[in-house]
C-alpha cells in the first residue's frame, strides 16, 4: 500500500496530462496493486462477511482515475485518490452493483492523509431518501441498538454529519426522538484511517473486521429495498 500512497503523493502534486503521460508506469503499478486488493477485498468480504456481495469483481466497485471536469470550476484531470465500494447488484436490475449499486456497502478511500472506511449509503435519490427516512422513523429503536454497542461507539459513534439540511424535511415531526437522523441526506457512517494502518500487513483483516462492524447497520438500512422498493437509479 505504500508504493499506492506514494504514487498518489506525486499524482496531487503534478495533477497534469504531461506528468500523468510522462509516469502512466508508476500509475499502471499502482492500479494493478489497488486491484489485486480490490479482488482480495471483495473476496473477504463475500465469505466471511456479506454473502450478497457474491459475484463481484474489482471492475464493478473500483471508479476511475479520470475526472469528469465538464461542470467543474476544478479542471483537474485526475482524481488523486483511489476508491473501492463493494455492494450488492440490484435484483430487479443486476447491472446496478458495485459503484453503481444504491445498497448500503463497505467503502474504503485511499488518498495520503485522508484515508477513510466508510457504509451505509450515500447520496439516495428522493424516493429512496424519503423510504429510509420512513423506515428509521418507524424502527428507531432498531438503530438505538446498532449504535449502542461498544464496538459501533468506537468505530463509528453516529451517522456522518456532513450531508444535513438545517430543518426537518416537511411531512415528518420535528419533535421526534432523532429528528436529526431524519435531516440527514445521506445515511453513512465512516471511521479514518491513518497512512501507517493502510500500510501495515493486516491492513485488510482490519478493513474486514470494520465491516463486520457495519454490516448490520448496512443490514438494517438496506431492508427498505425490500419494503419498499424498487427505487429510481441514482442520476
Amino acid at each position: 500500500m505504500q508504493h499506492i500512497l506514494a504514487f498518489l503523493s506525486e499524482l496531487a502534486a503534478n495533477n497534469n496530462r504531461e506528468w500523468f503521460a510522462a509516469n502512466r508506469s508508476l500509475y499502471q503499478s499502482a492500479r494493478e496493486r489497488f486491484t489485486a486488493f480490490s479482488a482480495d477485498l471483495i473476496h473477504r468480504l463475500s465469505t466471511e462477511v456479506d454473502p450478497s456481495l457474491a459475484g463481484l469483481t474489482p471492475a464493478d466497485c473500483i471508479w476511475r482515475i479520470f475526472r469528469d471536469v465538464r461542470f467543474s470550476h476544478d479542471k483537474r484531470p485526475y482524481k488523486d485518490w483511489f476508491g473501492v465500494f463493494p455492494a450488492a447488484a440490484h435484483r430487479s436490475n443486476p447491472r446496478l452493483k458495485g459503484k453503481k449499486s444504491l445498497y448500503g456497502g463497505y467503502y474504503v478511500h485511499l488518498q495520503p492523509g485522508h484515508c477513510l472506511f466508510a457504509g451505509g449509503i450515500w447520496c439516495p435519490p428522493p424516493d429512496l431518501l424519503r423510504a429510509l427516512r420512513n423506515e428509521i422513523r418507524a424502527n428507531y429503536d432498531e438503530v438505538e441498538a446498532i449504535m449502542a454497542s461498544p464496538e459501533w461507539q468506537r468505530t463509528f459513534g453516529d451517522f456522518d454529519t456532513d450531508d444535513m439540511l438545517k430543518r426537518v424535511p416537511a411531512g415528518y415531526d420535528a419533535d421526534f426522538v432523532h429528528a436529526d437522523w431524519l435531516k440527514r441526506k445521506s445515511f453513512t457512517f465512516s471511521t479514518p484511517l491513518t497512512d501507517a494502518e493502510v500500510c501495515a500487513p493486516d491492513f485488510l483483516d482490519h478493513v474486514v473486521a470494520l465491516a463486520r462492524i457495519a454490516k448490520p447497520m448496512n443490514d438494517f438500512l438496506n431492508y427498505t429495498f425490500e419494503e419498499y422498493g424498487p427505487f429510481s437509479p441514482r442520476e
